[in-house]
């Protein structure tokens, strides 16, 4: 099979596995909610590399690209990495790469709700990543 071809099918039987992010409403306050998901990442002796402030730059850039929707209020992803949880997918399939960094969101809605959440790995090693990011929110959800 061809290179061209042969990463095309990749990415189609990827993409059809791929499902919607796995999330938990948050009975509290955006800011409340971020903190809470920023003490769980960090009491799990993990690093936060870097906080996108993805509500901001959508509110933001709204008008710049013809659109008056508010999506969120607020919204942010914590991105961060384990070293433990990594090493063991990436050596069970060096491609597990491919979904590093890991990130759990916050955001509230235009009507106030509030969400956290992560995506849906595929099934087999990466279930050992779903594992630590469903620790670390329910962890943040029910303190």
């Amino acid at each position: 099979m061809k290179p061209v071809i042969l990463a095309a099918a990749l990415g189609l039987a990827t993409a059809a596995h791929a499902e919607g992010p796995i999330t938990v409403p948050y009975e509290g306050s955006f800011d409340d909610a971020a903190f809470a998901v920023e003490t769980a990442i960090v009491g799990q002796g993990l690093v936060i590399d870097y906080v996108s402030h993805v509500g901001e730059m959508l509110n933001r850039t709204g008008e710049d690209v013809g659109s008056d929707v508010m999506l969120f209020k607020e919204a942010d992803i914590f991105i961060f990495c384990s070293a433990v949880v990594s090493r063991e997918v990436m050596e069970a399939d060096p491609m597990n790469i491919a979904h590093c960094p890991y990130g759990i969101f916050v955001a509230e809605n235009a009507e106030g709700a509030v969400t956290i959440g992560y995506r849906d790995y595929p099934d087999g090693p990466m279930e050992k990543v779903e594992a630590l990011l469903a620790e670390i929110v329910k962890e943040a959800t029910e303190n």
